[in-house]
């Protein structure tokens, strides 16, 4: 897997860019929109750390500015059906420590700004989020760390309001999750509320 590449901006394009390596080899290459809009004169060095994008039709490249972006765009993409084009248009939208931010303060919302991505999109994309991106770094970001039961509870009825749910109608059907199942975590309270509430619909 090719995972870092720098060398001359040949040619850039409105989602991509062609880098020449030292060899003499040129590479297409995906970037993020605010990576595009700070790009060198043709001509001009540029570095990325990049994702290498295997589908039967094809071989792509995406490239990122740090290695926390890239990692988050990693995450991004083993989320079932978000492909790599999604998970860059999210990444074009939020810096990684913006994304943590979005998970730590429940915003479901935010993810409806990025183009494509509907609220049932979102919310199924947050909880996978909610569940395998690291938000320990976030000011606040303990939030998804608390150990006490009446944290978890708390902090699990908001995912769920936030997600439309009301207090009354989620917060029985929480309860009963965590007093059968209490050592889940605040993302595994969430979908397991979430399985109960679609069938009591």
């Amino acid at each position: 897997m090719i995972a870092y590449l720098e060398g001359r901006l040949a040619e850039a394009g409105e989602h991509s860019v062609i880098l020449v390596t030292p060899g003499g080899v040129g590479y297409e290459v995906h970037l993020p929109v605010h990576t595009l809009s700070r790009l060198p004169e043709r001509g001009g060095e540029l570095a990325v750390f990049t994702y290498t994008v295997v589908r039967e039709d094809a071989l792509e490249l995406y490239g990122f500015q740090t290695w926390d972006e890239r990692q988050t765009f990693s995450v991004l993409i083993s989320i079932s059906k978000v492909g790599a084009k999604t998970a860059l248009a999210i990444l074009s939208q939020f810096r990684p420590d913006d994304l943590r931010q979005v998970v730590a303060e429940d915003d479901v919302v935010a993810l409806t700004r990025v183009s494509g991505i509907g609220k049932k999109s979102a919310q199924h994309i947050f909880l996978e989020l909610k569940y395998k991106l690291k938000v320990e770094s976030v000011p606040g970001g303990a939030v998804l760390s608390g150990n006490a039961p009446g944290s978890l509870y708390r902090d699990a009825l908001t995912g769920l309001c936030n997600l439309g749910y009301s207090e009354d109608e989620a917060g029985p059907v929480l309860k009963n999750v965590l007093k059968d199942e209490p050592d889940l975590d605040v993302g595994g309270a969430l979908r397991a509320a979430l399985k109960a509430l679609a069938k009591g619909r």
